[in-house]
């Protein structure tokens, strides 16, 4: 094994350890919580209805209550929806679970039983009212570190912004942005950005912008169900996505709309979708997108994304990416797959277009894992959910 090779792999086998040592729950003792609602003591109960455990009847009253430090702090969400905006500053670690029926649905998001809404879409055209005030959840350390801002550098955070929190996580919880059922605006499902996130068999349901992970955010999302329709998955920070189905809820644009931007360190900032499935939402809808989504298009030209070993339904147009606007740049921007199928994967398309990238091993292994496209920054993500 190669120096390098053995310093990356005890380096994640530290991290690993790091992130079982977190003063958090155990898997065993998350699970019983969300099946029983025997909970370790100090976990905070929100309940839509009367419930003699719930402390709370929103989710930002409970997030309100919170102490500013950085201990961890865990919240579980009874069953049942919860219309309204969810705004969260807290640094210190936050575990955020959805209550579920039984063992089963634990591992199977579209049972999941708790629904944060909230129906809101950016109809301004002038770039004066800013894509976040249009979020079902946002998570980060100031409005100016959440704002999308307008063109293709988005806002200028200030320099000296604090990083927000260090270890948020989800289990079983959908966010749905219900403005209207098809795209008619930004409407984030959530808005993410300086901060590090770990999102497991979760729901993100919109139809433009479902999910947005800003500028030196990084999240990771597992076994989850990310919907739309126009660039859904779009942002300047740094996504991985692992196991999940990628839903089209029609076509526009593309399902990837990355705004790459060069930061004070380096990092593997862009979308990449790993052993995951693109299909259409449903069968009706399958007919009248056939061969008609991209799979995403350059908002600058230092987008990057990557479909890895992922199945593509024949919703996908045969050249894959398509252009936006000529921001593409060669050796710049990256719009790539790797060892995709399906029958929306057209090798003579893919080949034939000029900005569709198909990665061998040696361009694929930089981005290969979230150690690589972390930079070792993983002490956040859940590794009994990531290694199973």
């Amino acid at each position: 094994m190669r120096l390098s090779g053995f310093l990356l792999a005890l380096q994640a086998l530290l991290v690993h350890s790091a992130a079982l040592r977190r003063d958090s729950l155990t898997t065993a003792a998350r699970e019983k919580c969300q099946t029983t609602l025997q909970c370790p003591p100090g976990t905070i109960v929100v309940s839509s209805t009367a419930h003699p455990l719930s402390n709370f009847t929103t989710l930002q009253s409970a997030i309100n209550a919170l102490p500013s430090d950085n201990s961890s702090q865990t919240i579980l969400i009874l069953s049942g929806s919860y219309h309204e905006q969810v705004n969260i500053t807290r640094a210190g670690p936050i575990t955020l679970l959805g209550e579920q029926p039984d063992a089963a649905a634990l591992t199977d998001p579209a049972r999941n039983t708790v629904n944060l809404t909230w129906a809101a879409a950016n109809s301004d055209s002038t770039g004066a009212i800013d894509n976040v005030y249009f979020s079902v959840m946002i998570v980060a350390p100031t409005l100016d570190a959440s704002l999308t801002g307008s063109g293709t550098t988005g806002y200028p955070v200030p320099a000296d912004t604090p990083f927000g929190n260090t270890d948020f996580r989800v289990y079983n919880i959908d966010f749905r942005n219900t403005y209207t059922e098809y795209s008619d605006g930004p409407a984030h499902a959530i808005s993410f950005s300086r901060s590090n996130g770990g999102f497991y068999y979760c729901g993100f349901y919109s139809y433009q912008d479902t999910i947005y992970i800003g500028k030196l955010g990084s999240a990771y999302m597992h076994s989850s169900i990310l919907a739309g329709q126009t660039d859904f998955l779009y942002g300047f920070g740094t996504l991985y996505v692992q196991s999940s189905q990628i839903l089209l809820r029609s076509c526009g644009g593309g399902i990837t709309a990355w705004k790459g931007t060069n930061t004070t360190f380096v990092n593997n900032y862009g979308v990449y979708i790993h052993d995951s499935t693109v299909r259409a939402a449903n069968t009706s809808i399958a007919a009248d997108i056939e061969g008609a989504c991209a799979l995403g298009r350059p908002w600058n030209s230092l987008h990057r994304s990557i479909f890895a070993n992922t199945y593509e339904d024949g919703s996908i147009e045969p050249s894959g990416y398509i252009n936006w606007e000529d921001r593409w740049t060669a050796n710049q921007t990256l719009m790539a797959e790797y060892k995709a199928s399906g029958p929306g994967f057209n090798l003579t398309g893919r080949e034939d277009s000029e900005v569709s990238v198909l990665l061998n091993t040696k361009g694929y292994e930089r981005y290969s894992s979230p150690e690589r496209v972390f930079q070792g920054n993983v002490g956040w993500i859940d590794w009994e959910i990531a290694d199973s």
